[in-house]
This record gives structure tokens, sequence and C-alpha cells, in this order.
């Protein structure tokens, strides 16, 4: 697995084309703070996208029955594992962390 930070001027383009590429994939979203902890907002629920708004300097996690934004992010990081995206972090204004992991369902063998 690698790990690489993504320049802002990349994150509307890149967080469009991961939008496109993550079909049937489910995520967990992890908030860490000094003053929260770490707290899990979602747990391996659909992942429907992700974007970026250049306007609102906003990034927005949208999930099967729950959207998610971020204000103010200053860093992104992401992991891949070879060409997938196994993970998105996410540091805000506040220096909160928001990691965003992805995974593929499950899949049960048939009856």
């Amino acid at each position: 697995m690698s790990t690489s930070k993504l320049e802002k001027s990349a994150w509307q383009s890149y967080f469009d084309h991961v939008s496109k590429t993550v079909d049937g994939k489910l995520a967990e979203i992890e908030v860490d703070s000094l003053t929260l902890g770490s707290q899990i907002q979602a747990e391996w629920v659909p992942f429907l996208g992700i974007t970026y708004d250049k306007k609102n300097d906003l990034i927005e996690i949208l999930l099967d029955g729950l959207d998610h934004m971020i204000r103010k992010p200053c860093d992104v990081y992401i992991e891949q594992n070879g060409v997938a995206l196994s993970s998105v972090e996410i540091i805000d204004a506040d220096n909160v962390k928001q990691i965003i992991k992805l995974r593929d369902p499950l899949m049960l063998p048939a009856h």
C-alpha cells in the first residue's frame, strides 16, 4: 500500500474520478480529534461518492443515508492498494482528522 498527499488543485478532478469508479464499495468514516477522541460516524455503509466544492471550500462524502461534510479542509492523503483506493484521510482547519476507509462488500455464496 502506498500513501500520498493530494495537492488542493487536484482535489476536484480526483474526487470526480473516484466517484465514477467506486461502484459497490462500502465505507467507514472515523473522526479523530483531541477534544472528541476517536468516533465512528458511519460503519460500512454503501459509498456513493465524494466531491470537493471549491466555492464553499467543502468536501462532501456521500453515503447511503448520510452526507458527511468537511468544511475548510487543509490536507488530503490517499492510500492505495495497487490502483484501488483503500482510504482517504482529510485534515480540516481545526486539525480534526477524518478517515474514510473503503472496502468491497463481502460476497456470500448463492444458495
